[in-house]
């Protein structure tokens, strides 16, 4: 009788940690999902929750994963490869939200360019919408560069389209358009300026919150998609 009841409890106890372990994994999904519907704002899903709550809750999530494996030690036939699979999945995750945590943080320009010491100049449309002005200053990304030839405005155009911008305004020697992330929804604008013998690139984000790398990212992608136009 003792040991049987002793057996249900420790898969009880398994079952309230496994909860534990997927609570902050359930908490980040509904953190972006309601961001994205609009149940609630960026700040509280992307600062409060995501990068707040999230965080230490994918610690606590570690911690329920590794008192899963001790009890789980405890009975190895019967729950050794739960315990196991629980601090697998609280480890893995509580790395993975720290590491994100880092690369969000980190400090990386929001306006970036190809040519940052003469920066691509956004329409006074793109400006309006953006809601406030952007200045003149521009960062550099490692590894990418301008384009080496003038391209023809629909070229561009669609070279943008394939890189994930919504293209909102074209002309003779300049593209515009913008990107919005899929679940936080933060917005890029980029302007495309075609110059003969050169196309040069200029990316900034909307809001000033922490993105990490995404501006430069979207760069290099814009300008590869860029480099296989005819």
């Amino acid at each position: 009788m003792a040991r049987t009841r002793g057996r249900g409890d420790a898969g009880g106890a398994l079952w309230l940690l496994g909860a534990a372990v997927l609570a902050a994994p359930l908490l980040v999904f509904v953190a972006a999902f309601g961001t994205r519907y609009g149940w609630w704002s960026r700040d509280i899903g992307y600062d409060l929750l995501a990068l707040g709550v999230g965080r230490w809750l994918a610690l606590a999530g570690l911690a329920a994963g590794l008192l899963a494996l001790l009890i789980g030690l405890r009975q190895p036939r019967r729950y050794g490869l739960l315990g196991a699979v629980l601090l697998l999945v609280g480890g893995g995750f509580a790395v993975a939200t720290w590491m994100q945590h880092q690369r969000l943080t980190a400090d990386a320009p929001g306006d970036v360019s190809t040519n940052p010491q003469e920066p691509p100049a956004f329409s006074e449309t793109l400006l309006t919408a953006r809601g406030a002005p952007v200045g003149v200053a521009s960062s550099a990304c490692p590894g990418v560069a301008a384009v080496p030839r003038q391209l023809a405005a629909p070229d561009v155009a669609e070279a943008l389209r394939r890189a994930g911008f919504r293209v909102v305004g074209a002309g003779a020697f300049r593209v515009e358009g913008t990107h919005s992330g899929y679940w936080f929804g933060f917005d890029h604008d980029v302007t495309v300026r075609i110059r003969p013998a050169r196309t040069d690139v200029r990316i900034a984000a909307r809001s000033g919150k922490p993105q990490g790398d995404q501006a430069c990212a979207l760069l290099a992608e814009a300008t590869a998609e860029l480099a296989k136009a005819p």
